[in-house]
């Protein structure tokens, strides 16, 4: 029992080597044009499921302060664009 609850544990660990030992058993999986297709899947959908849960682990507090000064941010980037007509 001791075990199963130091995996449980350190399950980012356990999950990491059991996806180090199958792309080593089956490395044709993530070759470019496998079924993987990590061409897309990397560049893509890896970075915006990133910024997603990234977005998500936000405390509401912290966001409400940074939406209320976006307005702000936005004013001054269009005045600063309008400089250069």
């Amino acid at each position: 029992m001791r075990l199963l609850e130091r995996m449980r544990k350190e399950w980012f660990l356990v999950g990491i080597v059991l996806a180090i030992g199958a792309a080593k058993l089956q490395p044709g999986v993530g070759v470019n044009g496998g079924p993987l297709k990590p061409e897309i899947t990397v560049s893509y959908i890896a970075v915006a499921t990133i910024f997603f849960n990234s977005g998500l682990s936000l405390k509401t507090e912290f966001a409400d302060s940074r939406l209320h000064a976006s307005p702000c941010v936005l004013r001054c980037d269009f005045d600063q664009g309008s400089w250069w007509k």
